[in-house]
């Protein structure tokens, strides 16, 4: 018996250690890691997103004068926030902080850089640098034209989520190829390798490589870094106070362009500031109005084979119909949301290390209590 047992030990031995020389070293990471956090900055290298001059939020009269129900701060604290944030005629009414952040604390982003890169795209054609959404993708990155489909991919099918590249969204999957973006050191490669194998233009599908994809567009056509990038056509235009980090897959590596812009709640607010303002800061044009208008614009192609079209979603910009209201908004897979309401002249951020895992259509639970209780305070001092 027991030496039974010694031989099944050794065995799972032997098996434990060829798994670890024979996976990729994204998987070794992967569990090395466990799960994808928002202060991930840490275990990754990073390149800054400089700033420029400083504009300091001005605070609203009546600033912090709401306080929290007990139903409200049970939905923050169950949903494990670390902050929120409401600008409303571009100054602070309420804001705080949980797990101890503050207002200059890094926070993951996540998915809310796709909106970043989106605006990058959009002052890219504002430049002259990218023709237009509709111009080809290998006219613009050349690596790109590995084959007769990917060669006939425009932007504007990268930019919503219609490519129909060949990536597998997977989060929960070691061997994903969103994994493998995550924790691998050479996502430039693992981009130029996509090949198109649905029609592109057609059908919604959410896929992060899209928005890696443009953000390697974004560099061949400015032949700029897009963390350079970013901090000369937004960071810095928009006085943000704090530089941010953006994540590499190495060390003088690529920007992980669909996921990890490292920010606080009040500079992220700065970007859904500019989105408000229809693409200007302080009488500075930064982004055109039309492509800020295009980008929170619903696209109508199919989001099923039911016949269901796509009201959600435009350039890398989610939409939510709330309450007659059509709310752009960013987002991110741990509940980060950059809410721009237009009807209030209001912008809301909400970071933090948990969302809700029911959906309400496309749209996550936590992102309806948070826009409830939004409004709620806003609507008390009108």
């Amino acid at each position: 018996m027991k030496r039974k047992i010694l031989i099944g030990v050794g065995v799972s031995f032997l098996a434990v250690i060829l798994f670890l020389i024979l996976s990729p070293n994204y998987v070794l990471n992967a569990l090395l890691y466990q799960k994808a956090g928002i202060e991930d900055y840490k275990i990754f290298h990073n390149r800054e997103v400089k700033t420029g001059d400083h504009t300091e939020w001005k605070l609203d009269s009546l600033y912090n004068s709401y306080e929290l129900t007990g139903d409200e701060e049970a939905v923050f604290n169950h949903y494990q926030s670390v902050a929120f944030l409401i600008i409303k005629d571009q100054k602070i009414l309420f804001e705080k902080y949980w797990d101890g952040y503050d207002e200059n604390s890094l926070s993951n982003s996540f998915s809310m850089a796709k909106s970043v890169i989106s605006l990058m795209i959009g002052i890219a054609i504002d430049e002259g640098k990218i023709e237009s959404v509709n111009q080809k993708v290998v006219d613009v990155f050349p690596a790109f034209n590995t084959s007769e489909a990917n060669a006939n991919l425009t932007i504007k099918d990268v930019l919503t989520m219609s490519s129909g590249l060949n990536w597998d969204e997977s989060y929960g999957s070691l061997y994903s190829t969103t994994t493998e973006a995550y924790y691998g050191k050479d996502i430039y490669n693992q981009i130029v390798g996509l090949e198109v194998v649905e029609e592109p233009g057609k059908q919604f599908k959410y896929l992060s490589g899209n928005t890696q994809l443009l953000g390697l567009i974004i560099q061949s056509a400015t032949g700029e870094l897009i963390s350079n990038y970013a901090s000369e056509k937004i960071w810095k235009k928009i006085g943000a106070k704090n530089p941010a980090l953006w994540s590499l897959d190495r060390e003088n590596g690529t920007e992980k362009a669909y996921c990890c812009f490292n920010s606080n709640a009040r500079d992220f607010a700065r970007i859904g500031q500019l989105v408000l303002n229809n693409g200007i800061w302080d009488s500075t044009r930064i982004v055109s109005s039309d492509y800020i208008l295009e980008s929170t614009t619903p696209v109508n192609y199919l989001v099923d084979d039911e016949g269901k079209t796509v009201d959600f979603y435009g350039y890398q910009w989610w939409i939510m119909h709330y309450n007659n209201y059509e709310i752009p908004y960013a987002r991110g897979i741990l509940g980060q949301y950059i809410f721009v309401l237009r009807d209030q002249n209001a912008i809301v951020v909400r970071l933090g290390h948990k969302r809700d895992e029911e959906q309400i259509g496309p749209h996550r639970k936590d992102a309806v209590k948070y826009l409830d209780i939004a409004l709620n305070i806003i609507e008390k001092y009108e």
